[in-house]
């Protein structure tokens, strides 16, 4: 199995990105909470990685720290709960949040997110309690940045349409989106801030 990948990041839409590793492109889906954190195309990059084995694809997920990570991989041993719908988890809320949420048996918390309704958001608190008990503090923390992702040169219009685009990966409906970014401010902003804003809004 594939446990990390480090290389250089040649493609980046949400929620996919490839990775030239010696030669050979690795195609990784990822949350927003790690795209936030890529460098610039081009550049190296270092992700800590979980592979998903079915009968019909083999589909590698790429994980910004090992919070996140442990959080993909306890999230898809839950009841209902499959790679696609983990990764939206961990786009709209951060591990920090995710484990204040199921704490505080916060099921509105959860509800807010895309593809959650009120009985798998029951089932997550009440599966995921004693699961995160095995979240050492640690795992938490995030690592150091050796870069940070730089605001992408696209003119306002090819942003929001990227933005739009990665929002609907992440299950939200082609108009929904839509009308979440229409509320943003996007003077100056990348595609990747409207994002992060677009989701933030939802989970308020």
């Amino acid at each position: 199995m594939i446990g990390r990948l480090s290389g250089t990041l040649i493609d980046k839409q949400p929620p996919l990105l490839l990775i030239d590793v010696q030669g050979v492109g690795y195609e990784v889906q990822a949350p927003m909470s790690t795209f936030y954190q890529l460098p610039e195309l081009g550049q190296p990059v270092v992700l800590l990685t979980h592979m998903v084995v079915r009968e019909d694809a083999q589909l590698l997920y790429g994980f910004y720290n090992e919070a996140e990570r442990f959080l993909f991989k306890t999230l898809i041993k839950v009841n209902g709960v499959g790679p696609k719908l983990a990764i939206t988890i961990l786009s709209g809320i951060s591990a920090e949040e995710f484990v204040q949420v199921v704490n505080n048996n916060d099921e509105s918390g959860l509800v807010r997110l895309p593809g959650i309704g009120k009985k798998t958001a029951q089932r997550l608190i009440i599966e995921m309690k004693d699961r995160l008990k095995d979240l050492p503090g640690e795992k938490l923390a995030v690592r150091d940045k050796t870069s940070t992702g730089a605001k992408t040169l696209f003119n306002e219009h090819d942003m929001i349409e990227e933005a739009s685009s990665a929002l609907v990966a992440l299950g939200f409906k082609p108009l929904e989106a839509s009308k979440m970014i229409a509320q943003l401010d996007k003077q100056g902003q990348s595609s990747e801030a409207l994002i992060k804003q677009a989701l933030k809004n939802t989970v308020r």
